[in-house]
């Protein structure tokens, strides 16, 4: 694991209106996560769990403090910096797959690579080398709606995995799966981030998996509370 952390939160402060109401989502969060470790985050819904991925996705501004990625200060960066950034270092695993289903599941992978610039043939090839790392070889040219629930997580996390991001951003991956899928897809995410050496940020409700990650950040009422 590195000494310098691939990321670090520093005094976060977000809010937002709900009708007449300004609700503070965030009220001063503070925390490093490394790379190589998988960190699990918690706390009650509405706690500013998922307001605190948006916000390390960079697909949103803090109205204070500041966000360091691998030395980036997101502060002193301006929105095509933050843009190929996000690109480039930044994975998105989500609770719902959102893989498109008149794709394969290879098909699926690329796209980010492609976006990225690369052509569809190396994109399609980098997919297809990754799907194989994540045990999905047999799955390659299946498409989306015709896999299991598990698989098209694993292909979900394969997609996000496809432009060799440095973090990781996980929104209750398991959210979906039953307690065998949710064991698969937990020891996947421990693996990367031990095997690539990848900051893991996983947002779940599932205190037993919670409690095997490196690290634990609980949230409630937009603070750290451990």
């Amino acid at each position: 694991m590195m000494d310098i952390p691939l990321l670090k939160v520093h005094e976060l402060c977000h809010s937002f209106l709900v009708g007449d109401e300004r609700v503070n989502a965030l009220r001063g969060v503070s925390f490093e996560a490394n790379a190589g470790e998988l960190t699990s985050i918690v706390g009650p819904s509405g706690c500013g769990k998922s307001t605190l991925l948006y916000l390390l996705g960079l697909l949103d501004q803090p109205d204070s403090g500041d966000i360091i990625i691998d030395g980036q200060e997101m502060s002193k960066s301006n929105e095509e910096q933050r843009t190929s950034l996000r690109n480039q270092s930044i994975g998105f695993v989500f609770q719902f797959h959102f893989l498109i289903k008149e794709l394969t599941a290879v098909e699926n992978v690329s796209l980010p690579a492609q976006k990225k610039g690369l052509s569809k043939k190396v994109a399609l090839e980098k997919a297809s080398d990754v799907l194989c790392k994540l045990g999905l070889e047999s799955k390659r040219e299946r498409f989306a709606n015709k896999l299991s629930g598990g698989e098209q997580q694993r292909v979900a996390i394969a997609r996000a995995l496809v432009n060799s991001p440095a973090l990781l951003l996980a929104d209750e991956p398991t959210g979906n799966l039953d307690s065998a899928n949710s064991e698969n897809v937990y020891e996947l995410l421990q693996n990367l981030a031990r095997e690539q050496n990848i900051a893991i940020l996983m947002v779940t409700h599932n205190e037993e998996i919670a409690n095997r990650c490196d690290k634990i950040i609980s949230i409630r009422d937009g603070l750290i509370i451990n």
